[in-house]
């Protein structure tokens, strides 16, 4: 080799290679920084969809029926008593927390107006007894008028439903679980029994509002119904299957309300109702279901 021509092409190579290695870092900070954009821009649109996802907040509340019911249990409560409406105002204040701007009643859908002319003299004069009875009237109503919402919503639906179909059959499917069962709802759930005098209401509404209470209410109130029915009948399915009806119906009520993303909805019912309501909105793309018990 020609010592002369290799000292010539050292120095050429001093310069050249330092100038690709500063040509490949560029080109690497240049991709860096395209990709770097296109990752803000897909967390962009990740944001975006989220926004757009993002769903309902709803407080779907159980309680039992605080006046008069010809429901199958239900739970001794003197709404005239002014000890039992000092307590059931507290609850008010406690779910009061969640920020409702809409709220939903068990009351007859078609009743929608008759429940709002006795809210609106309830606003006017709170401090005397509501005009509708029970818990709407104790709960509903004064959450109501502790945001100063305008309007409640009725979105029960009521159907005929024979609890009592087992006593006038002879019960051909399984009389024997269905008969140890509603011999004592309670007995694998002790914990789960709101039916105890000594209990407050608070104690009782946080009992109500457990999801295995508002599961045991499913059971008790329509899928024990399948344990009855004639020799080739399905009388006891038939008549739990109506009791799904109704509540799907219910479930169609509260969508006919016009809402947006940012209302959060109170709804207020009877506990099978709610557990009902629940396993809907579970699977809903419009509702996200907030713990009840985190208010109580």
């Amino acid at each position: 080799m020609d010592v002369g021509k290799t000292h010539r092409i050292f120095p050429l190579l001093l310069i050249v290679i330092p100038f690709f290695i500063i040509s490949y870092f560029n080109e690497n900070k240049d991709s860096n920084t395209k990709t770097g954009g296109a990752q803000n821009s897909f967390e962009t649109y990740l944001n975006e969809e989220e926004k757009k996802t993002k769903k309902i907040q709803v407080l779907n509340f159980a309680t039992f029926h605080m006046a008069n019911t010809n429901d199958s249990l239900s739970i001794e409560f003197d709404e005239t008593n002014n000890k039992n409406r000092k307590e059931a105002r507290r609850i008010a204040h406690m779910i009061s927390k969640f920020q409702p701007t809409i709220i939903c009643v068990e009351v007859p859908y078609e009743s929608n107006n008759e429940l709002n002319v006795l809210y609106r003299q309830y606003l006017k004069n709170p401090e005397n007894k509501p005009g509708y009875p029970g818990e709407v009237g104790l709960i509903a109503f004064e959450v109501g008028r502790l945001h100063n919402i305008e309007r409640l919503y009725a979105i029960d639906h009521k159907m005929d439903y024979d609890y009592n179909i087992s006593q006038r059959m002879i019960n051909y499917i399984d009389s024997t679980t269905f008969n140890n069962f509603h011999s004592n709802p309670f007995a694998d759930y002790p914990e789960l029994n709101p039916f105890i005098p000594s209990l407050s209401l608070k104690q009782k509404l946080r009992i109500m509002n457990n999801p295995r209470f508002l599961d045991l209410l499913i059971l008790i109130n329509a899928d024990m119904l399948t344990y009855v029915g004639t020799k080739d009948g399905f009388e006891g399915a038939d008549e739990a299957a109506k009791y799904y009806k109704r509540n799907l119906r219910i479930f169609s009520n509260l969508n006919r309300i016009p809402l947006q993303l940012t209302d959060r909805v109170f709804i207020l019912s009877g506990g099978s109702h709610t557990a009902f309501l629940n396993e809907f909105m579970k699977r809903s793309p419009k509702y996200e279901v907030v713990e009840a018990l985190r208010y109580l």
